[in-house]
């Protein structure tokens, strides 16, 4: 039954239980990731060396649908789930829009983000493991910040690769970074082989999501007891992240509705998916006809102009080659201020359901998103993170079309993170100092 209630919670024994794995009830399954040395298709035990066992294993399970969350993962996410979802009333009054507008509010973790529900899950199968120290990359720093977090949970040593342009853009996420513990570099840097390569060739490369991660992979190759964890592209990271969209279907039931839409920012699929795997599975089996609708910047448009391909998912080739759309591994994007979006390819499941014709996707450009994310902010009272505003702007997008339509549909999105660190991006728009970028080949 419809209500007029605004947010709708579970309690924490309604709290999922497992993972849902969309890679086994896929009608195509993606194509396996390939060594870069002979081309031929990985086994789990060839990713040991750089992930722990576990994540590898779910990385490349085609078998199993459901997958057991860890107690010790769940008691975890009981500190923060079930994040609210929330009826955008203020949103839909000032679009005046006959659409109806839920968002999934994963702002409210401990570090402001979704990027947290695979933090943990990553950082407790390594404390498992016996590792003692585990690296990785960071845009924005959401995901950097969440693995300081966990790392300090779980009595692990952190080090952080933080593309140099967002380093330098938004100091208070380095802070933060520093303040769980975790050592934080600017990349790329002179401490690792690949970082010294790109800045010989480039002194002043302002660093993308690739040259982080090969900064931290390589890291993590050469040093004893250490994993590389990753926050976004690979399969059991947005494994992890289902339990958004296993909550929202729940909630969505309390509300009495069910999306006709359901859309998430998009920069290698760990939000998206979250959002969207556990809707997408009743179209796959139950004849549901929801929309899914990544967004993502039109500086860094890798699904809406990118190739599906195999390539690299880092600058200097350290990882296995992914059968995915891109743009390129050496793609260089825009100095965004969506700096969690600027990485050059999608993941391998999204690629795949793209390529199926399963979802779609839309670019916004840089300044379309900050005035989406600023009338949200004031219709919701929430300042949503620059990537978030691209979600919001696919939103708008078709809550004006419902407008003209005259059409009552059920948009459903994430909220992926919160933007009240990343407040000199939004001074830099009010003062008319962004600009929008344009994608060229």
């Amino acid at each position: 039954m419809k209500t007029n209630q605004k947010r709708f919670f579970l309690s924490e024994k309604e709290i999922p239980t497992q993972w849902y794995n969309i890679q086994a009830e896929m009608p195509n399954k993606p194509m396996p990731p390939l060594h870069p040395a002979t081309r031929e298709a990985l086994k789990a035990e060839d990713l040991y060396g750089v992930f722990c066992k576990e994540c590898s294993r779910q990385e490349l399970d085609q078998q199993h649908p459901w997958i057991d969350i860890p107690e010790p993962v769940r008691n975890l996410y009981r500190t923060y789930r079930s994040t609210p979802l929330v009826r955008a009333y203020g949103l839909e009054r000032a679009l005046d829009t006959p659409a109806h507008i839920y968002f999934k509010n994963e702002s409210v973790s401990p570090v402001g983000s979704h990027k947290l529900n695979s933090a943990l899950a990553q950082a407790y199968y390594c404390k498992q493991e016996g590792v003692t120290n585990i690296t990785t990359e960071t845009g924005a720093g959401q995901w950097g910040t969440a693995v300081a977090y966990a790392a300090q949970v779980f009595g692990l040593e952190a080090a952080v690769y933080q593309v140099k342009i967002s380093y330098e853009q938004k100091p208070y996420r380095r802070s933060i970074m520093q303040l769980y513990g975790a050592q934080v570099i600017p990349s790329p840097s002179m401490s690792t082989r690949a970082g010294k390569d790109i800045l010989t060739n480039d002194p002043n490369n302002q660093g993308s999501l690739g040259t982080a991660i090969s900064e931290a992979i390589e890291l993590a190759r050469e040093t004893p007891n250490c994993k590389y964890v990753l926050g976004s592209v690979l399969n059991h990271v947005a494994l992890h992240q289902t339990v958004i969209g296993l909550e929202a279907e729940k909630q969505m039931e309390m509300a009495g509705e069910y999306p006709d839409v359901v859309i998430g920012c998009f920069g290698g699929g760990s939000n998206f998916g979250g959002i969207a795997f556990p809707f997408m599975r009743h179209n796959l089996s139950d004849g549901k006809q929801t929309r899914f609708v990544a967004a993502e910047p039109a500086s860094c448009p890798k699904l809406t102009h990118g190739k599906f391909c195999y390539d690299f998912g880092d600058v200097a080739g350290y990882t296995p080659l992914l059968p995915m759309y891109s743009l390129g591994h050496d793609f260089m994007p825009a100095n965004i201020h969506a700096g969690g979006l600027r990485y050059h390819g999608a993941g391998v499941i999204v690629s795949q359901l793209l390529k199926d014709g399963l979802m779609e996707a839309v670019d916004i450009r840089q300044l379309e998103s900050f005035s989406a994310g600023i009338l949200f902010a004031k219709a919701e009272g929430i300042v949503p993170a620059p990537e978030s505003c691209h979600a919001i702007a696919a939103v708008i997008r078709e809550a004006e079309r419902c407008k003209l339509a005259g059409a009552q549909k059920v948009i459903l999105f994430n909220l992926s993170g919160h933007g009240l660190i990343d407040m000199t991006a939004y001074d830099n728009y009010l003062a008319g100092n962004l600009r929008d970028y344009e994608y060229t080949e």
